[in-house]
């Protein structure tokens, strides 16, 4: 049935277009929804060419969102972070009932920037570098035990370290038993919690003793139970380089504490897994590229830059509007969302010439172009984003150092929406040997 609709287009009205808002298809709401839920990038992709940088699209239950596919427009809109744009408010109904509501992804205003100055200092890179160690030993832990010479899901194995990365090092966990608890209870905790039926559940039903939501809201409490014992105890054991431990040195209080730490397991455990799922989904179909790893660092990094350029995880970066914004010869409405669709922006050729290539060179040729947005941008740039990085970097290279990966179809795997992702439609499906002296590089 939705293939019916897909060609029909917006018709503006007379009022619509003495603003000049933007233009957009004119499909009912919940069909958009539908589409976009089935084919995020495809019906985007399809929008843009059909109406230019700037459009809008409506989605069931939030304001009109107007979506915009050049750095330069991305910008526009980041700069509403000085005058009103609010990124919490765009993301409080999606995020809140996980995160909660203390959190720098669902915080606007004074509140936000408080948090965002205790968060800075121990998420900068220099302080982060100090994690490599640890982040290489837990990787090399796991991929001790993928599996050899069948196919596997290698994002369901990134994930895994990625989790545990996140239980020992921010949440400074090493009980073995609390660690399987949360191994148990993360997983289930984050799939629930992004589900469309449980983020969009109107406030009034939340609590139903049943489904997803009921399940949610358990594992959530067991979750909570152990992060706040786990507060209490360490507030009468000062001291660790684990995030825990710093944020206890701040002045923020326990609930403030357990929303910081929820924050960046939602934030730096599913994205940064899929990130690498994607690295490897890129490096098995370029060999030139692979051959030159792992060891040159330089082009690693460049590596790791353009597989968030050209399978960014995150899509989007939106405001909510505190007042109207001017993006070219429109108008977009105070109270709409506007952002960035990051995989336009990260394919658009005066940026990034040839975009739809894989080529890391173009992050060793020059000035790296604010067009690249894998973290978002403005004031509220992902303070997580160093360690994501060097996560990325450091596991790739602890996989090649181990086994060598192929690919069981070369055919290049799609983008699937994924909670707030957008995944490797089959999860990046390898096979794996034991990398033996003889056929290490």
């Amino acid at each position: 049935m939705l293939q019916m609709y897909t060609s029909v287009y917006d018709v503006r009205t007379s009022t619509e277009e003495a603003t000049m808002i933007p233009p957009g298809p004119r499909l009912p709401s919940p069909l958009q929804t539908a589409w976009f839920t089935r084919d995020a990038p495809g019906m985007l992709e399809r929008l843009h060419r059909r109406y230019g940088p700037v459009f809008t699209v409506r989605f069931t239950g939030i304001p009109p969102e107007v979506y915009v596919a050049t750095g330069e427009l991305a910008e526009q809109v980041f700069r509403t972070d000085q005058s009103g744009g609010q990124a919490g408010a765009a993301r409080r109904d999606f995020l809140e009932h996980m995160v909660g509501a203390h959190s720098v992804l669902t915080l606007d205003g004074d509140p936000w920037w408080r948090h965002r100055k205790l968060l800075n200092p121990p998420l900068r890179a220099k302080q982060v570098a100090g994690y490599r160690d640890d982040i290489a030993a837990i990787a090399a832990a796991k991929i001790a035990t993928w599996p050899l010479d069948r196919p596997f899901a290698l994002r369901d194995r990134m994930q895994e370290i990625t989790l545990e990365i996140i239980i020992r090092l921010i949440f400074g966990i090493s009980d073995a038993g609390r660690v399987a608890q949360l191994h148990r209870l993360l997983p289930g905790l984050i799939e629930d919690g992004g589900s469309v039926l449980v983020a969009l559940l109107p406030e009034r039903l939340r609590g139903l003793p049943f489904g997803k939501e009921a399940r949610f809201v358990r594992r959530r409490a067991e979750v909570d139970a152990i992060l706040f014992d786990e507060i209490r105890r360490r507030r009468g054991e000062p001291g660790g380089t684990d995030m825990l431990g710093r944020l206890l040195e701040t002045e923020l209080a326990d609930q403030e504490i357990r929303d910081e730490l929820i924050t960046m397991l939602i934030a730096g455990h599913e994205t940064t897994a899929t990130g690498l799922a994607w690295a490897f989904e890129r490096l098995l179909r370029t060999p030139e590229v692979l051959d030159r790893l792992p060891d040159d660092e330089a082009y690693l990094e460049a590596v790791v830059k353009e597989v968030l350029r050209i399978r960014p995880v995150v899509y989007e970066a939106p405001r909510m509007l505190g007042e109207p914004l001017q993006l070219g010869p429109y108008e977009v409405p105070a109270g709409w969302l506007a952002g960035p669709f990051i995989p336009l922006v990260h394919h658009d050729p005066a940026a990034f010439p040839e975009p739809g290539e894989f080529r890391p060179e173009r992050f060793l040729d020059g000035p790296q172009s604010r067009a690249w947005m894998p973290f978002g941008g403005g004031r509220r740039f992902c303070v997580g984003a160093q360690l994501a990085l060097l996560e990325m970097r450091v596991i790739i290279q602890e996989v090649l150092h181990r086994l060598e990966l192929a690919a069981p179809d070369q055919a290049p795997e799609a983008r699937r929406l994924k909670n707030v992702t957008l995944s490797p439609a089959r999860l990046t499906r390898v096979i794996a040997r034991a990398r033996t002296p003889a056929r290490t590089r």
